[in-house]
């Protein structure tokens, strides 16, 4: 997974790039706050970031709030590393739309456990995103099979869009994910099937009945 690492002291962006590799991340380092809001609004953006509160250019809570404005849908957990424990300065940086804080200085495992807990979130955000795009497309065909539909009355055939006669499990097979198996309900196996056993059957007696010797 690539993490955006944005802070203007190169001392803590290359500490921080390093413990990244270390844990199996990709980094990627901004310098000020402009290169960071550059870096998240890209198609191809990291979904987590850890941004210095305080930076050149753009502050941390202001890239937070630009980049939440531009992209509302798509998963991205924000954690904030900044060294004002004020709880304004909290407040702040929580309502920019930033999903955690962190107090400069950190202890490295507790900073570890804040990406794991993003890393997590993001996750769940993505399987939601999936199972939205899944239920909208259920919903799409199902309104594809709303509506009046012509039907022949004798064959039972059904005209599609395109002035087609289908049949009717292969005009609803190809628009929803429905399948059929065939079978037989009872009013028509005693119309059809019984009914033609019963022919045979008479049938049968009647040519036995003509191959027998005249007594």
């Amino acid at each position: 997974m690539r993490i955006l690492v944005a802070d203007d002291d190169p001392d803590m962006r290359a500490l921080l790039g390093q413990l990244l590799l270390a844990w199996g991340y990709q980094p990627v380092l901004a310098e000020d706050g402009i290169r960071a809001l550059s870096t998240l609004l890209d198609r191809q953006a990291p979904s987590i970031a850890l941004l210095d509160s305080m930076m050149p250019g753009m502050s941390g809570p202001e890239v937070c709030r630009k980049a939440r404005d531009a992209f509302r849908s798509r998963p991205l957990h924000i954690t904030l590393l900044t060294a004002l424990t004020g709880e304004t300065e909290i407040e702040v940086g929580l309502g920019s739309g930033a999903d955690d804080y962190l107090i400069k200085p950190f202890r490295h495992r507790e900073l570890l456990a804040h990406i794991r807990a993003g890393e997590r979130i993001v996750k769940l955000q993505e399987d939601l995103t999936a199972r939205v795009r899944d239920l909208e497309a259920a919903l799409a065909r199902v309104k594809a099979l709303e509506g009046m539909l012509p039907i022949c009355m004798y064959c039972k055939k059904v005209r599609d869009d395109k002035n087609y006669w289908q049949q009717v499990e292969t005009y609803v097979s190809q628009r929803s994910e429905a399948r059929f198996s065939h079978g037989i309900c009872p009013e028509c196996e005693e119309k059809f099937v019984e009914s033609e056993l019963r022919r045979l059957g008479k049938g049968g007696s009647t040519e036995a009945g003509k191959m027998l010797p005249d007594s």
